[in-house]
């Protein structure tokens, strides 16, 4: 190898474990300030509507129900569950759940018109039925503990913000979801400054989870709800942009005490789900490649030269792997030996970020049997 190559590979380690290191600097700063829902909760004052989207739900959706059920601290509580054209029995499942609390309700879904995709329509058709002063929205497959509605009601209010977004624990079993999951809360904790996230307006400074999210109901009607995000596949960071824009303020939080969710349960799961919505995240695919370039250079280049014996990519090795053990600490993920893993982790990342905007360019993206990311849709999903 020249000595010019070898200078050049010295200043990408050096370069690559400075932002390692300064990165994890502002995760653990981040850790320190994150917002969590309180344990013990006031019993909630006002009327709450937990909306529900469910297509094909109906393995998932007897359990999220018991748990709502169960909920305490919230009085006036009314739980509203969209079937969104089910192929399964989610609206018996809901119907059942009616007959023994009144408090449930269903929504009956409709097919999207053009321009809307499926989650962003049932949510819409949700909320419009809704008559709460606060909208706590939730996935299907999210397992709630007893006081979770109350305390993300009490986080929102406490918080004196329009939008918070508890991040659920993400449960990781097989190896491709602990690969691949954890990197949810890391991205944020480790990217996002919390601070000036709550106060900016600006979209780029948004991060939201739509398995759990609560917003004041009055601030969804001034972002113009979900008919403002209509077309948008990542819609809970598109409902917080939309809240920012018409003056309102969201954040982030650790909701690992108060939920959870196995989001997927096999490689095949994960890389299918990743793969139909990375695209949307970046804004373009320059983009894309600019932060995937920047995060290979941050922790996998170093990773790579301490295994040519570099001490100073040892360095930044270790300074990547203590910001993935402080996120996944902070959020109740599983911290080692995953941590150790973390270059595959952003290495596996970059790969399904690149097979996403490749399958929006052929316009072979699906999910739930519905097409995503296609500039032409011929039914409206």
């Amino acid at each position: 190898m020249s000595r010019a190559l070898r200078r050049a590979g010295s200043v990408l380690t050096t370069t690559g474990t400075l932002l390692a290191c300064a990165l994890t600097a502002h995760t653990v700063v981040n850790a320190a300030r994150l917002r969590r829902p309180p344990d013990d909760p006031p019993e909630t004052t006002e009327r709450v509507s937990v909306l529900v989207p469910a297509r094909d739900e109906a393995a998932t959706l007897p359990r999220l129900l018991e748990r709502l059920a169960e909920q305490v601290g919230v009085p006036d509580l009314e739980i509203l569950v969209c079937d969104d054209r089910s192929s399964d029995g989610t609206a018996d499942v809901v119907r059942a759940a009616a007959r023994r609390d009144p408090r449930v309700r269903l929504v009956e879904g409709a097919e999207p018109p053009p321009g809307w995709l499926g989650k962003p329509h049932a949510c819409d058709r949700l909320a419009r039925a809704a008559t709460g002063d606060v909208l706590v929205l939730v996935d299907a497959d999210v397992v709630l503990a007893p006081h979770a509605v109350a305390a993300t009601v009490a986080l929102l209010r406490g918080s004196g913000l329009d939008l918070v977004s508890p991040y659920p624990r993400q449960e990781a079993v097989t190896a491709g979801e602990r690969l691949v999951q954890p990197l949810l809360q890391w991205s944020w904790l480790t990217t996002l400054p919390l601070g000036p996230a709550e106060r900016s307006p600006r979209a780029s400074l948004a991060a939201a989870n739509g398995q759990l999210l609560a917003v004041d109901a009055a601030a969804y009607r001034r972002a113009g709800g979900h008919a403002a995000v209509a077309g948008e596949v990542l819609e809970d960071i598109a409902l917080l942009r939309a809240v920012k824009r018409t003056g309102g303020r969201g954040v982030p939080c650790d909701g690992s005490t108060v939920a959870s969710c196995r989001m997927y349960s096999s490689w095949q799961e994960v890389e299918a789900g990743y793969t139909k919505s990375l695209w949307s995240a970046f804004g373009s695919a320059p983009g894309a490649a600019a932060v995937m370039a920047v995060l290979l250079l941050t922790y996998v280049w170093p990773a790579a030269a301490a295994l040519l014996g570099s001490r100073v990519g040892a360095v930044g090795y270790l300074a990547g792997v203590a910001g993935r053990y402080v996120a996944a600490e902070r959020t109740g993920g599983r911290s080692l030996p995953d941590a150790l893993a973390h270059p595959a982790s952003v290495a596996a990342a970059a790969w399904l970020t690149a097979r996403s905007f490749a399958g929006r360019r052929s316009g072979t993206l699906t999910w739930k049997g519905r097409p995503v990311g296609t500039h032409r849709r011929r039914d409206g999903r």
